[in-house]
């Protein structure tokens, strides 16, 4: 097969989808994050792994302006440092969080219908003045949604239920597609695996191959050393707000300093 001119030129030679440099959080005394400098490119995945209370939810609240911080955040080559978080998501930087967030008293189509802006809502201007317009904007959302539903791995069975209604994994798979809404450049996922097993873990590992080919950039912080090993471009190792190691997989798996802080020590 022919390669493609993005896969065919070095990841080092090309621009990066998101690069941060030298983030760090501070909580009072407490330093949060120190010095962390990393970044991915179109159609890669990095992975964010270390010990509880090693920094990691603290870089994703870093890159996604939820906390204070310093350093330099830069988006497709452009400094964003000082946007904020709705303006990133609106440049294409979106975020799931660890635990699942849905509006309840919605089905999970509407659910993801509400996250399409204005692809399916026409405002109070839109649709005072041309209210057919903006039902049919509405009718072409929902049907751009239930596709978005199922290709996320949320069979259409569920989509006229609460998100409460439907079982744990499809609510994970749910959560991923409401970050990712209209889409896409870069998608910070922290833990999508949390609870998964079989099929779900399957689906999971298949969607994240599905959105690297489209060239999504994505940044996963991530438990399950499996997974994390099988999917990830480069990882990155944090230990106590420090960056420990940063390379590819086989790199991690032998640095003695990663085996010694989070993997184990080799017996």
């Amino acid at each position: 097969m022919q390669a493609t001119a993005a896969n065919a030129t070095p990841a080092s030679a090309r621009q990066a989808a998101l690069r941060v440099d030298a983030l760090g959080v501070r909580y009072g005394a407490l330093v949060a994050l120190d010095g962390v400098s990393w970044e991915v490119h179109p159609g890669e995945l990095l992975g964010i792994i270390g010990p509880n209370g090693a920094g990691k939810s603290s870089c994703y609240d870093a890159v996604t302006s939820m906390v204070g911080r310093s350093g330099r955040v830069e988006l497709q080559g452009t400094d964003v440092t000082g946007v904020p978080p709705y303006g990133l998501a609106e440049l294409g930087l979106k975020r799931a969080f660890q635990q699942n967030a849905f509006f309840d008293d919605l089905s999970v189509l509407d659910n993801m219908v509400a996250v399409l802006g204005k692809r399916a809502h026409a405002g109070l201007a839109g649709s005072v003045v041309n209210p057919a317009g903006a039902a049919r904007r509405r009718a072409e959302a929902a049907r751009y949604a239930a596709q978005q539903l199922v290709r996320f791995g949320v069979p259409a069975s569920y989509h006229p239920l609460s998100p409460k209604e439907v079982p744990y994994g499809v609510q994970r798979m749910l959560s991923i597609a409401l970050a990712y809404g209209n889409g896409a450049k870069v998608l910070l996922l922290d833990e999508p695996a949390a609870g998964l097993g079989g099929d779900d873990m399957a689906r999971l590992i298949e969607l994240l191959g599905e959105l690297k080919r489209e060239g999504v950039a994505l940044v996963v912080i991530e438990h399950h050393m499996d997974l994390i090993m099988a999917v990830a471009d480069h990882i990155v190792v944090l230990d106590l707000g420090r960056q420990l190691a940063y390379g590819t997989p086989p790199q991690i798996q032998k640095d003695p300093r990663v085996l010694e802080a989070y993997l184990g020590k080799p017996k």
